[in-house]
């Protein structure tokens, strides 16, 4: 696929109002690449829909209204949990799907990997923290759309060189980008939590800035192709609406 033949980026919103909103801001408009630029209006228009998406649900509605209750916020880390366990094994099995003439995206991976795989224990304190069994978390399965998100990416990240799982990058460390931080200072005004007791979603608030610096790097790289850019996009489109679904569906498993 040549640049020219990129499809056009359909928004309700201008190019401006979509860069302000998404977590890259403008970013990417800056490179010479056309790839690269139509990127940055494709993913932007991509977060606009899914913090529609997001909006509509109860518990994300409870946190930014400030009428989360401790029960949500419990629920909310049970659930997450073994979605976010999951979260290195499909970014090392992403790494394992790149040849060699992709190294440096492999690396970028298992770097990922290495500064995420033990997140999960931070949910597990958290739910200590606030009265919970660890036994309860440790054990508590997946919901329905828990299940879908981790089976739609693991398999995405067992295809060749799998360059459009950065897509799903995109959309989780986005949400640590704009949501995390906020959502953390709610649940600390509702419930009097310390930082301690919302740690998960304290320290992707503080961090996930610099890992975003590390996904634009790879982003206006030259594996970002014409034929992979729209799959990638695609990829964030599917895996903002899973997500989503894994938040509608808390305790339903």
């Amino acid at each position: 696929m040549e640049n020219n033949m990129l499809p056009p980026v359909n928004s309700t919103l201008s190019v401006k109002q979509l860069y302000e909103q998404s977590p890259l801001g403008d970013r990417l408009a800056h490179f010479e690449n056309p790839t690269t630029v139509w990127l940055g209006e494709a993913l932007a228009e991509v977060w606009y829909q899914f913090q529609k998406q997001l909006a509509a649900v109860n518990i994300v509605q409870k946190m930014e209204s400030g009428s989360v209750t401790l029960d949500d916020y419990k629920l909310y880390l049970l659930n997450l949990r073994q979605q976010v366990k999951d979260g290195a094994r499909w970014i090392t099995r992403a790494a394992s799907s790149m040849d060699d003439q992709h190294l440096l995206l492999r690396s970028a991976l298992i770097k990922h990997a290495g500064q995420e795989h033990q997140d999960f224990l931070m949910l597990e304190k958290n739910y200590v923290s606030v009265g919970g069994d660890i036994g309860d978390i440790q054990r508590y399965p997946q919901n329905v759309g828990s299940e879908a998100l981790s089976s739609y990416i693991m398999y995405q990240a067992s295809q060749p060189n799998p360059a459009n799982l950065f897509g799903a990058t995109f959309v989780i460390e986005g949400l640590g980008t704009k949501k995390a931080s906020k959502w953390a200072t709610s649940l600390k005004e509702c419930l009097g939590l310390t930082t301690e007791q919302v740690s998960f979603l304290h320290y992707h608030g503080e961090n996930d800035d610099d890992h975003y610096e590390n996904l634009i790097k790879v982003l206006s790289s030259p594996f970002i192709t014409p034929e992979v850019a729209p799959r990638l996009v695609k990829t964030a489109k599917v895996v903002g609406r899973l997500y989503a679904l894994q938040l509608e569906e808390l305790g339903n498993i």
